[in-house]
């Protein structure tokens, strides 16, 4: 998909972090824009940041809520007559030792996480199949490529956004819709700060050390430019930071030995 001039795109998320800056991004292509979050607020601060020209609407919108999807993918059509990218990047994180989480926070974080992106792409998809040419955004994470300590549903969770987007590009290849999964790295997001923590035994702290890196990490916007390239090659998936493209590496390169090092060396490692 090389035009967005024009076009309508929908961003789960896009009250902060990588949802705000790729809406941004879309908006200045040219992109009008169905905003989704659950925090009404900053979701409006966004639609004040994008191009005063375009059409933007705000959805206040839990995506893990079925029904609540079913009715946005209706409310946008009506209202923007139909969907070109559709950008699910809604996600939230749990901090916590497998066994020191509770099934609440599994749920939770899944619903989120992962239900959220299969309704997006559900309820959407019809929508998409009818433009002359359309892309869906998958956003999983580093934590997609190699599991870690401490992140359990975090990583199932986008592991499993990978998995679909994977098999859904293969449904899809003889369409005009493109599927791209990407992978972040350490961005300067709130997703740690939103998070649901359970500190382990000795290492107090740790979250409001881990909120104070996360400012300093990759700006959003860079890797809003990642992703409008993904999805103007139509790639397969997208590597955002170096430390996606060394995981990764270190991954395919030494499959035996990644676990391994993962585990001995994840307290360095650059967050979520």
């Amino acid at each position: 998909m090389r035009r967005f001039e024009n076009r309508v795109a929908v961003v789960t998320g896009a009250a902060s972090g990588i949802g705000r800056a790729t809406a941004m991004a879309l908006s200045r292509e040219g992109c009008h824009l169905a905003l989704v979050d659950i925090k009404a607020e900053p979701l409006e601060e966004t639609r004040t940041l994008c191009r005063a020209d375009r059409h933007v609407s705000t959805h206040v919108v839990n995506v893990a809520d079925k029904a609540a999807m079913q009715q946005l993918a209706s409310d946008v059509a009506r209202e923007h007559g139909g969907t070109h990218v559709l950008v699910n990047n809604a996600g939230v994180a749990v901090g916590a030792s497998f066994m020191e989480q509770s099934l609440e926070d599994f749920e939770w974080l899944m619903g989120i996480n992962f239900w959220g992106v299969v309704y997006g792409c559900k309820f959407f998809l019809p929508q998409l199949l009818e433009a002359d040419e359309a892309h869906i955004v998958n956003i999983s994470s580093v934590f997609g490529l190699q599991g870690v300590p401490m992140n359990s549903s975090y990583c199932a969770s986008k592991f499993a956004v990978r998995g679909l987007s994977e098999s859904l590009r293969t449904e899809l290849v003889e369409t005009r819709v493109g599927v791209t999964c990407v992978h972040p790295g350490g961005v300067a997001t709130n997703i740690v700060k939103d998070a649901r923590f359970v500190e382990p035994e000795g290492m107090s702290g740790v979250r409001e050390r881990t909120i104070e890196s996360f400012k300093k990490m990759l700006p959003p916007e860079r890797a809003a430019q990642d992703i409008l390239r993904g999805i103007k090659k139509n790639a397969p998936r997208v590597l955002v930071t170096r430390e996606a493209y060394a995981i990764d590496w270190i991954k395919r390169a030494l499959p035996d030995l990644s676990t391994t090092l993962v585990a001995k060396n994840w307290k360095r490692m650059p967050g979520i």
